[in-house]
């Protein structure tokens, strides 16, 4: 028995082959072999969201000071350009679900080449246009690299290992951010600072991707692992059922359901979360609550405080999913709240705190939101993976342009303000559909049945593991 998801849910495995990851390509090796190449993957997993997000992706945000006053030509498409490499980061996500499931390797390739040709655009970019196009390559290599790392990391990680494993490796984005932060303290001009991230997106992309290259269980692992269904339509939306017939990696008919709740939850808490990452140094350097040339230590408060995100993976198993995600939707109201605060009293420990804060919420945030594709179709991570953070972007698209034509008319303090509200709003969103007479027992003794499992075993509560499921 496997527990999916760190959520106390319980799926039979297909085999000990399979769930062992020890299909063809892999024979012989021993766990020892197999518990040093998780780490490995792990490792190579977070570095490469490191880069595809935290540089390439979120980096223009960090870097918007620098390119405003490097290059004021391109000042006033800043807004704009995020909203593109969102939605430029929702068509790559949406294609990676088409594939990533079966052939995860391209993923990773795609998001290497992307996210390393998007940051040389930047480097080089002194007209608007190019600008914007070059973050718009750049957004797709995170769209490819989240799908498409899920099933690579399921494939080699122990089972019981893999809702931590899929939780450091989200982190990566707090990483990334951190190594912007130092990027921008090391390089004093732009063309340098994103030359040396586009290195390090291609360094990553090969780490990841050269382990697994000749590995033949990565299309197939997760599926037969967890059990091979994704959710169909019965009375519980969260519910799975095991149909050992139905391993393809297309989700259930019916599935759509169970991703609908995080899905809209998803969308709003991308809006709300929209103001810090595309305008967070702007609206904290321009009043001078932080001085321009310490913008740097934001953005490495921020990715301190989201290596706590590493450890989502135990706070959804205690708490069940909903309430891990409510917490870290509050925790994102309370970071807008502390810009608010040092915008209005100039106080810079207040930015501080609230960034270190909104980077340990919204990469727990994203970590939640993996979980959940895991869990909703487990026969279909990458693609349930891909859905929700096509959410979460297609928000942060949203709130992106809002914020941009709003921002003057608002005032910095208002404009955090509504981002706060929203953040409440994505809590409360998650909630949606619970069923709060149910109760959570136990799965009795001997029984390795899903539909039992899933029957019996809580979204929102977590179930104790019986003595024959928790013996592997």
């Amino acid at each position: 028995m496997a527990d999916v998801a760190g959520t106390g849910r319980l799926t039979p495995r297909a085999s000990a082959g399979v769930s062992g990851g020890t299909a063809a390509g892999t024979a012989g090796s021993g766990p020892d072999a197999r518990a040093t190449t998780g780490v490995a993957v792990t490792l190579a997993g977070m570095l490469l969201i490191a880069t595809t997000y935290g540089m390439a992706r979120f980096g223009v945000g960090l870097f918007a000071p620098m390119l405003a006053a490097e290059r004021p030509e391109l000042a006033g498409v800043l807004g704009w350009a995020a909203a593109a490499q969102f939605a430029s980061y929702s068509v790559a996500a949406a294609s990676a679900a088409r594939v990533v499931d079966r052939r995860p390797g391209v993923g990773l390739v795609l998001a290497g080449v992307t996210a390393t040709a998007g940051c040389v655009g930047v480097a080089l970019a002194q007209d608007p246009v190019v600008l914007v196009l070059a973050v718009v390559v750049g957004g797709l290599g995170g769209g490819f690299a989240s799908p498409a790392l899920v099933p690579v990391v399921d494939a080699v990680v122990a089972p019981e290992a893999a809702a931590t494993a899929q939780s450091v490796v989200n982190a990566g984005t707090a990483v990334g951010v951190v190594g912007a932060g130092i990027v921008s303290f090391a390089a004093t001009t732009i063309t340098p600072a994103w030359t040396t991230m586009a290195a390090a997106c291609a360094l990553t992309a090969l780490a990841a991707w050269y382990p697994v290259r000749r590995r033949s269980d990565l299309a197939t692992a997760h599926g037969a692992g967890d059990g091979g269904p994704a959710v169909r339509g019965s009375a519980d939306p969260d519910a799975a059922d095991h149909d050992p017939a139905r391993t393809s990696a297309e989700p259930a008919p019916g599935a759509w359901r169970a991703v609908a709740v995080p899905g809209a939850a998803a969308v709003v808490a991308g809006a709300g979360s929209a103001l810090v990452w595309t305008f967070g140094p702007l609206i904290l350097t321009e009043p001078g609550s932080v001085p321009a040339e310490r913008v740097g230590w934001l953005w490495t408060a921020l990715g301190a405080g989201g290596l706590v995100g590493a450890a989502t993976g135990t706070l959804v198993r205690r708490t069940g999913r909903r309430a891990a995600w409510c917490t870290c939707t509050v925790a994102l109201a309370l970071a807008a709240g502390g810009v608010a605060l040092s915008v209005a009293t100039g106080a810079p420990w207040a930015a501080y705190a609230g960034m270190a804060v909104f980077g340990a919420a919204y990469m727990g945030l994203s970590a939640v939101l993996i979980l959940w594709a895991r869990q909703a179709w487990p026969s279909a991570a990458g693609a349930g993976t891909s859905v929700l953070f096509i959410a979460l972007a297609t928000g942060q698209a949203l709130g992106s342009t809002g914020f941009g034509a709003a921002r003057e008319a608002l005032g910095p303090v208002t404009s955090a303000v509504v981002a706060a509200a929203l953040c409440v709003a994505a809590g409360l969103a998650a909630l949606a559909g619970r069923r709060p007479g149910r109760s959570a027992s136990p799965q009795p003794s001997g029984r390795s049945d899903s539909r039992t499992a899933s029957a019996t075993a809580r979204d929102d509560a977590t179930t104790s593991p019986t003595p024959s499921s928790s013996a592997r």
